[in-house]
C-alpha cells in the first residue's frame, strides 16, 4: 500500500478555463502564464492542455527552453526578461519574447550582435514599483530601440498590483499606462487574471491570465464559469475518542471542549498543506466539512469528526481542497495566505494523477 495523499489534476478543467477566458476577450490574444511549474500543476502537462493559447508566459529562460525542447512553437514571453547578457544568445536562438524593465537590460539588447528579429516588451512602472521603467524614461527607451539598426518588434506592458482589491488604485494604473501607451501604435498588454475579470479596459492586444487558468483567484462574476483544476486528497488513517479537557497535537494548542472523536488524516506540511492553518480550517470528509484541530504536523493533521462518529471509518476520503464545497481559496483565506502559495507549495512527494 502507498501513502494515500495525492493530487488530481483535471486536464479538461484547464481547457475549459482557457476557453472561458478566450470567449471573454475575443479581441485579445492570450499568454497563458505557466511559470512556477504551472502553478504547481506540472508545467508540461499544463502546456499540452493549454496548447490552444496564443502563447505562454514564464519566469525564466530555463522554463522557456523546457517548452521549446518539448516541441512547443508558441510565442514564449520571459516576464522578467533575461538575468544576464549571456542569456540573450539563447533568447535569440529560440525566438523568445523578452520583457525589459531596466537600463542594463536595454544596454544588453543594444550591444548584442544578433540580427534576427526579436519581440521586445518594454515594461512600464505604473505604480506597483517592482519592475519597470519610470514614466519619464519610457519615451527615451522606445527612442533607443527605434533608432537601433536591429529588428526589434516593440511592445508595451505593465502589471496590475491590486486589481482584485482596489478599484481606485487599478484605475490610477490604467490611467498612467494609457498616458504613455496610447501615444504609440504598438501591441500592448496589461491584464492579469484579476484585471481580465474585473476591468475590460485592461484587455488591449494581449492578456496574461495565470491563477484563473487553474480555477482559483476567482472574482464573483467569473465564479460560475471557472473549474478547479487541482483536487488534493488523502484518507482517514486513525480514529479515536479523547476525553473532555485533553489536548491534541504539538504545543497543546487545542483542548477538547467535550468528549471528541478525532480523525487523523495523512497530510501535512511535508506535502504542502499549510502549517499555519488554524483550528477550525475545514476538511471535507465524506461530503461534510469538519474542523481541523491542533497544529498541522509534517505528515498528519487531526480533525474533529464527532458529528460523523456513527458513520466514519478508517480509509474514508478526505478532501483538503478542490471541491465545490471547499476551494483552495477557502483554505488559503483561513490560513492567512493566497491560493497561489498553496498550489505552488504542493511538494514532490505528492503523486499527481492526471484526470483526462
Amino acid at each position: 500500500m502507498y501513502r494515500p495523499t495525492k493530487a488530481y489534476v483535471h486536464l479538461p478543467a484547464l481547457r475549459h478555463n482557457l476557453n472561458v477566458i478566450k470567449s471573454s476577450v475575443s479581441n485579445s490574444k492570450v499568454f497563458a502564464v505557466i511559470k512556477a511549474n504551472g502553478y504547481g500543476h506540472g508545467m508540461l502537462r499544463v502546456a499540452h492542455s493549454l496548447s490552444s493559447a496564443d502563447g505562454f508566459a514564464v519566469a525564466s529562460i530555463d522554463e522557456a527552453l523546457t517548452l521549446r525542447q518539448e516541441g512547443f512553437l508558441h510565442r514564449i514571453l520571459l516576464l522578467e526578461g533575461v538575468f544576464g547578457k549571456d542569456e540573450l544568445y539563447l533568447a535569440y536562438q529560440h525566438r523568445l519574447d523578452l520583457a525589459i524593465h531596466s537600463r542594463y537590460q536595454l544596454d544588453w539588447l543594444l550591444e548584442s550582435s544578433f540580427g534576427t528579429p526579436i519581440n521586445v516588451w518594454v515594461k512600464i512602472d505604473t505604480g506597483m514599483h517592482r519592475l519597470g521603467f519610470h514614466l519619464d524614461e519610457v519615451d527615451w527607451v522606445i527612442d533607443q530601440l527605434q533608432q537601433s539598426q536591429k529588428p526589434f518588434q516593440i511592445h508595451l506592458m505593465s502589471h496590475l498590483a491590486s486589481a482584485d482589491e482596489s478599484a481606485s488604485f487599478t484605475d490610477k494604473q490604467i490611467t498612467v499606462f494609457n498616458s504613455v501607451a496610447t501615444q504609440y501604435d504598438y501591441p500592448k498588454s496589461l491584464a492579469n487574471s484579476a484585471g481580465l475579470q474585473a476591468f475590460k479596459e485592461t484587455h488591449f492586444d494581449w492578456v496574461r491570465p495565470g491563477i484563473m487558468l487553474y480555477g482559483a483567484g476567482k472574482l464573483s462574476s467569473f465564479k460560475p464559469d471557472l473549474k478547479q483544476v487541482m483536487t488534493l486528497v488523502s484518507e482517514v488513517t486513525s480514529l479515536k475518542w479523547i476525553s473532555e479537557g485533553e489536548f491534541v497535537g504539538y504545543g497543546n494548542t487545542w483542548q477538547a471542549p467535550r468528549d471528541t472523536y478525532i480523525a487523523v488524516v495523512a497530510i501535512g506540511y511535508g506535502d504542502g498543506y499549510p502549517r499555519h492553518a488554524p483550528n477550525g480550517t475545514p476538511v471535507l470528509i465524506n461530503g461534510h466539512k469538519q474542523p481541523l484541530v491542533g497544529r498541522v504536523s509534517m505528515d498528519m493533521i487531526c480533525v474533529d469528526v464527532t458529528e460523523l462518529a456513527k458513520t466514519i471509518q478508517v480509509g474514508d476520503l478526505a478532501i483538503l481542497w478542490g471541491d465545490d464545497q471547499l476551494t483552495v481559496d477557502d483554505v488559503a483565506q483561513r490560513s492567512g495566505t493566497i491560493g497561489y502559495e498553496l498550489l505552488c507549495g504542493v511538494t514532490q512527494r505528492v503523486p499527481i494523477i492526471e484526470v483526462k
